[in-house]
C-alpha cells in the first residue's frame, strides 16, 4: 500500500543548458544577506550568506550572485530550514520555510553586504 517514492537523478539539472537569467529574476532569487554572528565569521574563509528563494537552484544562485554582484563564485552549499510550529494566543501557527545558500568567492573576490546592491 505504502509505495515508495524513487529519487529522480539529479544529473539532468547539472548538465540541464544553463540560459541568461533577467536583474528582475536575480532580484527574486537573491532575497537578502543573513547577518549572525555565524554569518560574519564567514568572512574569514571568503564566504557571504545569502537568502534565497526556495526553489532556486545551485546554478541559479551562482549566475545570480555573479550577475548582481560581479565577483567570481567558486562554490555554493544550500541548506534549507522547516518553519516551526509555533503557539501564538492560544493559536496554532507556523513560520515560514528558508532556505540559505553559502557563497564562496575565488580567492580576491569580495561583496559588501552593508552597503546592499
Amino acid at each position: 500500500m505504502n509505495a515508495k517514492k524513487t529519487k529522480e537523478p539529479r544529473a539532468a539539472e547539472k548538465t540541464a543548458p544553463k540560459r541568461a537569467l533577467s536583474k528582475e529574476e536575480m532580484y527574486r532569487i537573491i532575497r537578502a544577506p543573513v547577518i549572525t554572528e555565524k554569518a560574519t565569521r564567514g568572512s574569514e574563509h571568503n564566504q557571504v550568506t545569502f537568502e534565497v528563494a526556495l526553489d532556486a537552484s545551485k546554478p541559479e544562485i551562482r549566475a545570480a550572485v555573479e550577475g548582481l554582484f560581479g565577483v567570481k563564485v567558486k562554490a555554493v552549499n544550500t541548506l534549507r530550514t522547516e518553519g516551526k510550529k509555533k503557539f501564538f494566543r492560544g493559536t496554532r501557527g507556523q513560520r515560514s520555510d528558508q532556505k540559505k545558500a553559502i557563497i564562496t568567492l575565488e580567492a580576491g573576490q569580495t561583496i559588501d553586504v552593508t552597503t546592499g546592491v
